[in-house]
Formats: structure tokens, C-alpha cells, sequence
């Protein structure tokens, strides 16, 4: 039995990331919360003012037995504009950034390769914005934000932004939902 390891991603509004991920074979847990900020703590309301430095982002829990960190970013890469600076829809600001926080170098060297793959193979028709940065302290939002598809999912962002990076997901990667 393989150890769990964690990967961290920001990709705009952390509900939709989660509802994703909590899809993905392999994966065992996915908590939304902030990552990259100035103070310890944050708060939603105060991450949302664009004021504190953090993003919103999931970290996940996987077996890497049963899906890779190269499978999960290929998923990020998917359902989300690498190529928006602080924007994703009509979320904007610092806080729904694209980054990758990684936890070690063979995440740094797996990310590093593949967003250099996805340059050279032209995959987006502009040049990526998505940081690589090492994962500094991640902290988990409040409760309500967490499963916030599962437990919403007739509210009007779950049915108009989320629902369909969700519908992306099965679409383009059938073979690795649970």
C-alpha cells in the first residue's frame, strides 16, 4: 500500500476545482481553502477583497497507485484557463489566480515538464500565466465552503460555472471518475 501524497492547485473559485477532484478516482479527500497570503488565518470575506495575497485553492489527498500527480494536473490543465491572469470567468482578482504549489521536486519537475509540453505543443492560444511556486502554508476555508457543489448544486454559480467545468471533466477524462 503506497503512501498518500498531497498536490495543491489554484484555478479560480476553489468550489469548482473541489467538485472536480472529488470526482477523480484515486483522489480521497479535497478541502478548498487559501494558500499564498501575507497573513495567517484568512478569512473568506477578507480573501475576497483581493487585499490579502492568498488564493483560492483545494488540496487534495491521492493514492498515487491509483492516479498520478501528471493525471491530476492534466485534469487542472483542462477545466481551467491557464492563460487568464487573476481571472477565471467572471471571478477576478489575486485571488483566483492559476498556480500550482508544489510539495516536493518531483512535483516541481513533473509541473515544470508539462506546462513546458503544453507550450511547445501550443495547446492554448496564449501563453500560460500559471505559477509553479513552492506550497507555503495551506489554510482550509470555512466549513460551509467545503463539498460546496454537493451541498448546493440547484444554486446559480453551482449551475452556471460549476456545473460545467464539472460536465468538462466527464467529458474529457470518463475513464478516471470514480
Amino acid at each position: 500500500m503506497s503512501e498518500k501524497q498531497i498536490a495543491t492547485l489554484a484555478g479560480g473559485c476553489f468550489w469548482c476545482l473541489e467538485a472536480v477532484f472529488e470526482q477523480m478516482r484515486g483522489v480521497e479527500r479535497v478541502v478548498s481553502g487559501y494558500i499564498a497570503g501575507e497573513k495567517p488565518n484568512p478569512t473568506y470575506e477578507a480573501v475576497c477583497t483581493g487585499n490579502t495575497g492568498h488564493a483560492e485553492a483545494v488540496q487534495i489527498t491521492f493514492d498515487p497507485e491509483q492516479v498520478g500527480y501528471d493525471e491530476l494536473l492534466a485534469v487542472f490543465f483542462t477545466i481551467h484557463d491557464p492563460t487568464s491572469l487573476n481571472r477565471q470567468g467572471n471571478d477576478q482578482g489575486t485571488q483566483y489566480r492559476s498556480a500550482i504549489y508544489y510539495h516536493n521536486e518531483d512535483q516541481r519537475a513533473e509541473a515544470t515538464e508539462l506546462m513546458a509540453e503544453l507550450r511547445r505543443q501550443h495547446i492554448f492560444p496564449a501563453p500560460l500565466v500559471t505559477e509553479l511556486v513552492a506550497a507555503p502554508t495551506f489554510y482550509p476555508a470555512e466549513d460551509y465552503h467545503q463539498h460546496y457543489f454537493a451541498n448546493h448544486p440547484t444554486q446559480g454559480y453551482c449551475q452556471f460555472v460549476v456545473a460545467p467545468k464539472l460536465a468538462k471533466f466527464k467529458e474529457h477524462f470518463a475513464a478516471k471518475m470514480k
